[in-house]
């Protein structure tokens, strides 16, 4: 795919442009920002996709459900679309790109931003009048959409979100009043940076392609870097206490002197003082699943002759939806290449295998096999594909 292809969704704004003027900022409706899309899924083949058991999938009920706003979560069956109303229900189906090969390359269209930032490509269906209701989202995200219509809602102001419907597990805003509104048609796509209220009702049978881009909270940085950092002390007595041989008499021994924080200061500083062992953190971090999966060694291959062999017969291989790739490059320009929340240390000359395996979805066989002619590589190469992580396109 050119560069040109992957930036066509911005239309006639440039990249330069859209990252300056927009992400992160305020929203941006883009008329056909992919010419006369159609969604590579059907409803029939997304509710399909709903009803496998490692498939996380929601239903989402305006009224005619239980109570209003009903929120059901899935795998789902056929008697469970054959009882749904006509109007005013949504079904969603997260990480469709793991399923669908179309919808990984969508992914590429949107290499303007970071590759680690990618959360996942969710579709969603709504029948007549569908929604999910007025809500905000924290993350940054795409709306493109991939069949019928769908009216859009926008306000960004902050008074907007203070109120949230009680009895309900959605956040759904108790009031809305838009200040903007679009109708989408296919091809069309929205993008919403984080904080903004929206609404989106379906006008018609409707898919909707959301690309949505991670956030980690501070919260979720600050917790996950502590419980690394001690994960692999076996003895707690191994961790240093507090001390302070430099006491002093005091006269008011109810307060926390100067001194004291300054040495409890040190201590937390002592621990991020590190920004090799920071950025290593992050890369592992980053690169976790977002949902715990296990991979077995399949026996693709048993050596790296037969490996080359198999690659011989190729011309693409393809890069895992179910897996999480990244690197970081060193000041000595060796390279941290991280998959999974694993790391592999690969030195300057090896740069390339980290930087294609990272940057493309569909890799070509001879890279591959000019890769196995270092020695340094052959076994890392080996493991990749008995892991699962790279896997031949006929499969």
């Amino acid at each position: 795919m050119s560069d040109n292809d992957q930036h066509s969704v911005l239309g006639e704004l440039g990249t330069e442009e859209f990252l300056r003027d927009y992400w992160q900022q305020r929203p941006l409706l883009i008329r056909q920002a992919i010419p006369g899309y159609q969604s590579p899924l059907s409803p029939d083949e997304l509710a399909g996709l709903s009803c496998m058991d490692d498939v996380e999938s929601r239903i989402v009920l305006e009224k005619d459900g239980a109570t209003p706003w009903e929120l059901r979560h899935g795998p789902f069956d056929e008697q469970d679309f054959s009882t749904l109303p006509a109007s005013h229900w949504t079904l969603l189906v997260q990480e469709c790109n793991k399923h669908v090969p179309d919808l990984a390359l969508l992914l590429e269209r949107f290499n303007f931003i970071p590759n680690w930032r990618i959360d996942d490509v969710m579709v969603s269906y709504a029948a007549p009048q569908g929604s999910v209701g007025p809500h905000i989202d924290q993350y940054d995200v795409f709306l493109l959409q991939g069949l019928g219509q769908r009216r859009w809602q926008i306000n960004s102001s902050k008074s907007a979100h203070l109120n949230f419907l009680p009895d309900t597990s959605l956040r759904i805003l108790r009031e809305f009043e838009s200040e903007q509104e679009w109708i989408l048609d296919p091809g069309d796509m929205l993008y919403l940076p984080p904080g903004i209220a929206h609404y989106g009702v379906a006008l018609d049978d409707c898919l909707t392609l959301s690309i949505g881009f991670r956030a980690p909270s501070h919260y979720e940085l600050l917790t996950h870097f502590a419980e690394d950092q001690f994960a692999a002390v076996t003895d707690p007595f191994q961790i240093p206490r507090y001390e302070d041989p430099g006491l002093t008499q005091t006269d008011n021994c109810g307060e926390i002197t100067e001194p004291a924080l300054r040495n409890i200061v040190n201590i937390l500083q002592s621990y991020t003082a590190d920004t090799d062992n920071i950025k290593r953190w992050f890369g592992r971090y980053i690169t976790e699943p977002k949902i715990e999966s296990s991979f077995e060694l399949q026996s693709i291959a048993h050596d790296v002759h037969q490996l080359r062999e198999l690659l011989s017969g190729q011309e693409i291989v393809c890069r895992s939806e179910y897996v999480r790739f990244a690197y970081i490059v060193n000041a000595d320009q060796s390279v941290f290449l991280y998959i999974n929340g694993s790391e592999y240390r690969l030195q300057k000359s090896e740069h390339a295998l980290a930087t294609t395996i990272c940057n493309q979805r569909r890799i070509d066989t001879q890279f591959l096999l000019a890769c196995l002619e270092n020695p340094l590589l052959q076994q890392q190469l080996l493991d990749f594909f008995n892991l699962g992580y790279l896997y031949f396109e006929e499969e």
